[in-house]
């Protein structure tokens, strides 16, 4: 099953995603029972970030090629980071490149795992089970500031940085997938999405000897390759078996 939100008039609306037709729901699929309350067409459709997080959890350093490109450390125990709500955007929504951003400004294609219940000192198994579903992430990043600031408070948490979407997938085995990283339709990166230091039920565990999960969460799991993007751009994230997430690329207070 197939679950986002959408616009519908000004407002954000759940949907259960049809092959042409988005099924409106009277509330959150996390919640048991939403019903149907009217449906609008994937065509026409304004995609929302599929879930609000009530804590957005990101991974960095899990992969080992980008390890080795980046000279750092292999991780010896999985450790979380954070990430801002407000950077979220919509699959089809602009990301916006700040007109004093300078040097490299990147992508990064993401798996996600949205919590869908209650959970604290989860074991293995309660952690497979306590996801509800996955989706795509694309990890924005301007380098310079991330190299200039004491945290990564504007470098990756800025407005639109945080494409997600464009739905939620409850039923796909997502680390048997292939992420792949488009810019204007050129293949720059493909890669195993399971091909982890540490997979996110590792990540689930851990954080959960120490802090409560909740349903709406999610965990960002990193990336094996980067690219530099540009105003103009149009870059697509897709992960087999989930989706596609695609986003222009613009210069604030211009339109491409």
């Amino acid at each position: 099953m197939r679950y986002t939100r959408v616009s519908v008039g000004g407002r954000a609306v759940w949907g259960r995603v049809g092959e042409e037709d988005i099924e409106l729901l009277s509330g959150s699929p996390l919640k048991s029972g939403p019903e149907v309350i009217g449906t609008v067409p994937r065509a026409t459709a304004t995609w929302l970030p599929p879930v609000v997080p009530p804590v957005f959890y990101a991974v960095g350093m899990n992969y080992p090629r980008h390890i080795a490109h980046a000279g750092a450390q292999t991780p010896d125990r999985p450790e979380v980071g954070y990430r801002a709500n407000n950077a979220l955007t919509g699959h089809g929504s602009p990301i916006v490149k700040p007109v004093e951003v300078e040097g490299r400004f990147e992508a990064e294609p993401e798996l996600v795992a949205v919590i869908g219940r209650t959970i604290r000192h989860a074991t293995r198994e309660e952690a497979r089970t306590s996801v509800f579903g996955w989706t795509i992430g694309n990890d924005v990043s301007a380098r310079t500031w991330q190299h200039q600031d004491r945290t990564f408070w504007r470098s990756k948490n800025s407005d639109t940085f945080k494409p997600m979407g464009p739905w939620i997938e409850t039923d796909v085995d997502a680390l048997a997938q292939t992420t792949t990283l488009r810019v204007n339709g050129e293949e720059l990166a493909s890669f195993p999405t399971g091909d982890m230091v540490f997979d996110p039920f590792d990540y689930i565990v851990e954080i959960t000897r120490h802090i409560t999960m909740h349903p709406g969460d999610v965990l960002w799991m990193g990336a094996e390759s980067t690219c530099r993007i540009e105003p103009g751009d149009t870059v697509d994230v897709e992960i087999s078996g989930i989706g596609v997430l695609s986003n222009s690329v613009q210069l604030e207070g211009n339109r491409v």
